[in-house]
């Protein structure tokens, strides 16, 4: 693998993160959201990452070469599955008959968690994209 797609691989490893991030801030946001335009309440979005798929040429010259290395990271965004929590509030205006309303399925300790997690990992991109600068810039001055 070259320097450069080394920084490329880092990049997009901070971009997944970064994405991340935005939809923490989102989940966040709609803590309370208990109607979207959808008509119920709003559900926690994720991110799914897995290897960027890679083209045949691509492929076939890695192969030539012995190296083993992926095209980088794919993000997809889908919602959490987990259940709506019902809380008992007659006087909400999406309140049922008996006075259940469903709230979203966001955990405010989760996003946290999972907000100091995506910024560690983005870090680390950088931690790795500024090592990957560092022998770049070393190969340069070699005479």
């Amino acid at each position: 693998m070259g320097l450069n797609q080394a920084m490329r691989i880092s990049v997009d490893g901070m971009d997944a993160q970064r994405i991340t991030q935005e939809l923490i801030a989102s989940n966040l946001a709609n803590a309370s959201t208990t109607r979207t335009v959808f008509g119920e309440p709003y559900k926690r979005k994720v991110a799914v990452y897995s290897e960027k798929p890679i083209t045949f040429a691509q492929t076939l010259s890695r192969a030539e070469n012995r190296l083993a290395t992926g095209g980088g990271v794919k993000v997809e965004v889908v919602d959490d599955k987990a259940p709506f929590e019902k809380v008992y509030n007659p006087g909400h205006p999406d309140a049922d008959e008996q006075g259940y309303v469903m709230m979203p399925n966001v955990k405010m300790s989760t996003e946290m968690a999972s907000m100091v997690e995506a910024s560690k990992y983005y870090e680390a991109n950088i931690t790795a994209f500024n090592a990957t600068k560092k022998m770049l810039q070393d190969a340069l001055q070699i005479q």
